[in-house]
């Protein structure tokens, strides 16, 4: 049985109409609303997450909890007990499909069953490729050096969005990198919320600075100049992705910001202009006018993600300030 929510404590007047209701009531008999809609969606989001990890007898008896909350007349429970109809129908066929394969391998069958189930080792064979032919097309530009480091900066960056990502239970592959562009995660974000979308954007530059202090610390170590270089490049890389715009990090962790919030992160990026003359705080800062007319502001304040974005801002921007570029040889 998958981990499922916490029981609620029983509701006695109808989140809708406030009518009281007696003990066990699942819809309110005045306004016919569902009364536990909360922990619905809490199971609904487990069972989706199962579905999406493709542990489908798991997500079965999630969904089949689903059911106790539900008034069996409803067209809720029978659109659930169809969900179960369709998992019970894919199981069977995965298991009629098993079971024609069996019969055809003979005695190869479970060798072959074994390489199906580390199917994950192909996901890891695409992101290898992709990983040299970025390395090698900055190595070709500015030495290996540099190249290597670089690659793993991206590569630290992107872990920041795939821990982020498979810490919430969802399914992620590694990165994939784009020679000349970066690099990006594919992930899955049923059932995400906003505030949940943001921590998953922001963990890349979270993890971009990580790269960066490494990289100081290794200079302070080595006296390589070429960690002074790529301390610098990632304080830059991170920055120009809090741009609130085109898909960038800063775009999705934007969604969850008040125009209050957009406006006083305006005003952030027009002072580190000023004191420093660094052309991405205007990037920043134009974003950020942009998403002051958009019509995704949120009425609420999400204090967490705005504190979060003004500390990744003023620490990537001192970055900037006292880790200057450096000549490296190649």
């Amino acid at each position: 049985m998958p981990d499922l929510p916490t029981a609620p404590d029983p509701i006695h007047n109808c989140p809708e109409c406030s009518h009281w209701l007696p003990a066990g009531t699942l819809a309110c008999p005045d306004c016919n609303a569902l009364i536990y809609t909360q922990h619905l969606g809490r199971i609904a989001q487990t069972a989706q997450s199962l579905e999406q990890e493709q542990k489908f007898p798991e997500a079965r008896e999630a969904w089949h909890a689903a059911i106790a909350w539900l008034p069996p007349e409803t067209a809720q429970a029978a659109s659930v007990r169809d969900r179960i109809a369709a998992i019970d129908a894919r199981i069977r066929s995965g298991e009629d499909q098993k079971s024609r394969w069996t019969k055809r391998l003979g005695p190869l069958a479970p060798a072959a069953f074994f390489l199906f189930k580390i199917k994950s080792a192909l996901v890891f064979l695409k992101f290898l490729p992709s990983f040299f032919i970025f390395f090698g097309l900055y190595w070709a530009l500015f030495g290996w050096k540099f190249a290597l480091g670089f690659t793993l900066s991206i590569l630290i960056h992107e872990l920041g969005h795939y821990v982020a990502v498979r810490r919430r239970g969802l399914k992620a592959d590694l990165p994939f990198f784009l020679p000349g562009l970066g690099a990006y995660v594919r992930w899955y974000n049923t059932g995400v919320s906003l505030p949940g979308l943001a921590a998953i954007a922001l963990a890349g530059p979270l993890f971009g600075l990580f790269a960066a202090t490494s990289c100081v610390g290794l200079f302070v170590l080595t006296r390589q100049p070429v960690f002074l270089a790529l301390a610098n490049v990632g304080a830059w890389i991170n920055l120009l992705n809090l741009i609130p715009a085109l898909g960038l990090d800063g775009a999705q962790a934007t969604y969850v910001l008040s125009r209050l919030q957009r406006g006083l992160l305006l005003i952030a990026c027009i002072i580190l202009f000023t004191l420093m003359h660094q052309w991405v705080f205007l990037f920043i800062a134009a974003g950020m006018t942009w998403r002051l007319f958009t019509n995704d502001a949120p009425a609420a304040h999400h204090t967490r993600t705005f504190v979060y974005f003004l500390l990744l801002l003023f620490t990537l921007a001192a970055f900037l300030q006292f880790i200057p570029p450096a000549a490296f040889t190649r």
